[in-house]
């Protein structure tokens, strides 16, 4: 049996009875760092053997945790901190214990994503994690283009070193006004949470350089649903009945005298509704 287990972002209290329990009882524990992995154990009173595994293992550690599983042995995987596989190690280990019939069990407790979504004041209905952004600033801009009509809340997860340059490409792709949440080192003793617009978190970030430490979870407001005009639709109804009575020009300019919608607009409508009268 795999076990992925949620361990703490910070507060060592947030680790569940239930995790304590699963992580004392297996036969061995995959860690994406074993010294980390080590100081919880140790912590929490435990001695369990731990081996070191991440998505960049090579194929055979992957290899040697997956005999592990067929021979019968418990094993629990663990990030650095919170949940694992949510932009931490894990997905090809529990991808292929499921291909092998290995059952695999969720452990969950804390992860930044969801913390910081609880707290940031924005729509949590619907909401989109973006993981980190890509750290080279073409791509990074690329991608933040491709996001500027998401209407879903939207996560990100940043380095500090990157964070402000990241707040100024969000401001210019996304707009200044765009309501944002920044929080930071969540749980522990520095934690603190930044809310506004981006433009106004962008000045608190740059004007204390503290906001520019430690673990970062970045939520944005999505971007405000497309409405349907109303009156273009009304025009188009429109045109659709005055082209039934009357030849395309007549028709467009009776749907502009009527409407006050721009000629060019109500034309191409028209064309749209009769495309056998577009020229050529």
């Amino acid at each position: 049996m795999l076990f992925v287990v949620a361990t703490p972002i910070g507060n060592l209290g947030d680790l569940s009875h239930r995790a304590a329990e699963v992580l004392a009882g297996v036969d061995v524990i995959a860690a994406e760092d074993t010294r980390r992995c080590r100081q919880l154990l140790s912590h929490l009173g435990i001695s369990r053997p731990v081996v070191a595994y991440h998505d960049h293992s090579d194929a055979r550690r992957l290899g040697h945790v997956l005999q592990l599983l067929r021979d019968g042995s418990a094993v629990a995987l663990v990030s650095d901190a919170g949940t694992p596989l949510i932009s931490d190690p894990g997905y090809r280990l529990v991808h292929d214990a499921l291909a092998a019939g290995v059952r695999v069990v969720a452990v969950p407790g804390p992860c930044a994503a969801v913390a910081a979504l609880s707290v940031a004041g924005l729509p949590s209905d619907r909401f989109v994690f973006e993981g980190f952004l890509p750290a080279r600033q073409p791509a990074r801009e690329s991608r933040l283009a491709e996001l500027g009509t998401e209407t879903r809340t939207l996560i990100f997860y940043e380095s500090p070193r990157r964070v402000l340059d990241t707040l100024r490409d969000m401001a210019n792709a996304l707009g200044a006004g765009r309501r944002c949440a920044l929080a930071r080192e969540l749980t522990k003793v520095h934690e603190t949470l930044l809310t506004g617009t981006l433009g106004e978190v962008l000045g608190r970030v740059a004007a204390d350089p503290e906001q520019q430490l430690g673990e970062i979870v970045l939520v944005l407001a999505g971007a405000e649903a497309v409405v349907a005009d109303e009156t273009a639709i009304r025009t188009g109804a429109l045109l659709e009945a005055l082209l039934k009575r009357l030849p395309l020009s007549e028709a467009v300019a009776c749907a502009v005298e009527i409407s006050g919608r721009p000629r060019n607009e109500v034309y191409r409508t028209a064309l749209a509704l009769r495309p056998g009268d577009a020229p050529g």
